[in-house]
């Protein structure tokens, strides 16, 4: 795995289009000149959204220094930013689709419920790309809705021959959209509304032989028993990616939470 940093951008965009997906994601369309040099390398690249604060027109946009984002003087209004995955990039239209999961009453999901063409947002990053080999004798992804997103990009850039078993942990069948690959690939959508729940199916999941990557992301208290189990069986940390995208009960959490047990 390697690790590509690209350069930090604030970036104003337009929303261009907003498509709905299923009764609980929409697709935003988001497009500018200042697209140009976005940089977009691997399937779960992240950016911060930064959404106007209610009733205005504009984000309160970032300002960077040395170390990364700075704090506003005091007195001025901060940022209200939350982080998404990268969906599509079409640099030659000059357009990122980015999908938001409508769950919630969080700034990003209320706003997207809202969205429409010519409002805008900033958005900032990705700071860098796990860059993934895709060598291994067999890939193991699992998702619920907020990082349904970066599962797709996954199945999508897998090649042929790439043994591949995901999970999908969605409300209910009316959750569910599809899904495209080239890869050797088994997908399986749990539903929430018949109890089946990621951190069952892959706890009950038998690993194949061979050298295999792990990527699976979603909520954080869930995925702390998958990475208790996956670390017993004795595979690589260094091919186990188990992220928090978020957790129950907090407003905000940082992307890419990996809890260290």
């Amino acid at each position: 795995m390697t690790l590509v940093w690209h350069e930090l951008t604030p970036r104003l965009l337009e929303v261009r289009r907003v498509r709905t997906l299923t009764p609980g994601m929409v697709r935003v369309t988001l497009g500018g000149e200042q697209l140009d040099g976005f940089c977009h390398a691997a399937p779960d690249d992240h950016v911060k959204v930064f959404f106007p604060e209610p009733g205005a027109d504009l984000p309160v946009m970032p300002t960077l220094g040395e170390d990364g984002l700075e704090p506003p003087p005091p007195g001025a209004p901060l940022p209200i930013y939350r982080d998404y995955t990268v969906r599509y990039l079409r640099p030659e239209r000059r357009e990122l689709d980015i999908d938001f999961a409508l769950h919630g009453h969080g700034p990003g999901a209320t706003w997207a419920a809202r969205a429409t063409a010519g409002q805008r947002v900033g958005i900032l990053g990705p700071r860098g790309s796990n860059v993934v080999p895709f060598t291994f004798d067999w890939y193991l992804l699992g998702a619920d809705e907020t990082a349904l997103p970066a599962l797709g990009a996954w199945l999508e850039r897998l090649p042929e021959r790439a043994r591949v078993h995901a999970f999908v942990e969605v409300d209910g069948a009316k959750e569910e959209q599809p899904l495209t690959t080239r890869a050797d690939a088994a997908v399986r959508w749990l539903h929430r509304d018949r109890g089946e729940t990621l951190t069952e199916a892959v706890l009950a999941h038998p690993i194949p032989p061979g050298e295999g990557y792990v990527w699976i992301a979603g909520e954080a208290t869930g995925l702390k028993p998958i990475r208790r189990h996956l670390r017993g069986l004795g595979l690589n940390r260094e091919w186990l990616e188990i992220d928090g995208y978020w957790r129950r009960g907090v407003v905000n959490l940082d992307h890419h939470e990996d809890d260290d047990e």
